[in-house]
């Protein structure tokens, strides 16, 4: 949503070929805290068995499946209709950004042409994926953190889910806790205080990819607090306790004016 309270409208464009049907609500669900699926297309060679699974997150999503044969070994032919699709859309469509679902690093220019013309890239894929494609993408969203629990144990053997980490090994990842506390210190007030909504846009400048469910906690709060480096400061907005705003401060910066 934007500062008139209007919703950007986005196009979702998958790649059938790296995506599975496990992800699909969870997916639709996120892209909804972006904007509205104005358009909804899926590309792959729908005469493949191996697309079959497909059929009924397709109907039950609306989600369009564009045709492409595989005139040649690979999946080379379905990335370029993709990419062909992308780019109409890009001038033919009044639109605020693009989901593009793939793991695939061939995505990498499109999605900075995209980003050229002063539109949005939410870029979704598995672990995998290249560094590339997610330095390209405005935000990058694994897809191992979208699977639902009723995801086929084969699909989550493949792509394990994120276990919540413990204080000692949160602690240990210090390039984690480096991203935090320089995100923190960037959007801080005079005594140190930074909304915690400035700390995630930080986050997300600093890294695509950054998410606290890559580390097993649903939300930024939760993964700040569970560190027990910063203090946080829960302050009621609005007069009736409608709303309550977190900040934080690096615990390192106490006593300061």
């Amino acid at each position: 949503m934007d500062e008139n309270g209007t919703h950007d409208r986005l196009a979702v464009l998958i790649d059938a070929d790296n995506a599975q049907p496990s992800i699909i609500e969870g997916l639709m669900d996120e892209i909804a805290i972006y904007g509205i699926a104005s358009v909804k297309r899926i590309y792959g060679d729908w005469t493949s068995p191996n697309l079959v699974s497909w059929k009924e997150s397709l109907l039950e999503h609306s989600i369009q499946p564009i045709q492409q044969f595989a005139y040649t070994t690979g999946k080379n032919a379905t990335d370029s209709s993709l990419i062909i699709d992308a780019m109409d859309l890009l001038y033919t469509e009044k639109l605020d950004g693009f989901c593009i679902v793939s793991s695939d690093s061939d995505f990498t220019r499109l999605s900075q042409r995209i980003r050229e013309s002063g539109l949005k890239v939410y870029g979704f894929g598995e672990k995998k994926t290249p560094v590339a494609f997610i330095s390209a993408c405005d935000k990058f969203i694994f897809t191992e953190n979208l699977r639902k629990e009723e995801a086929s144990k084969s699909e989550v053997s493949e792509s394990p889910k994120s276990e919540k980490n413990d204080i000692e090994k949160l602690r240990g990842n210090a390039k984690l806790m480096n991203h935090l506390r320089n995100a923190v210190e960037d959007s801080a007030d005079e005594e140190g205080w930074a909304f915690l909504a400035e700390v995630g846009g930080n986050l997300i400048k600093r890294n695509p990819a950054f998410d606290p469910r890559n580390y097993g906690y649903k939300k930024l709060g939760e993964l700040v607090e569970a560190t027990n480096l910063f203090d946080i400061d829960r302050r009621t907005h609005g007069g009736s306790g409608k709303s309550v705003l977190i900040y934080v401060r690096d615990k390192r910066n106490r006593g300061k004016k």
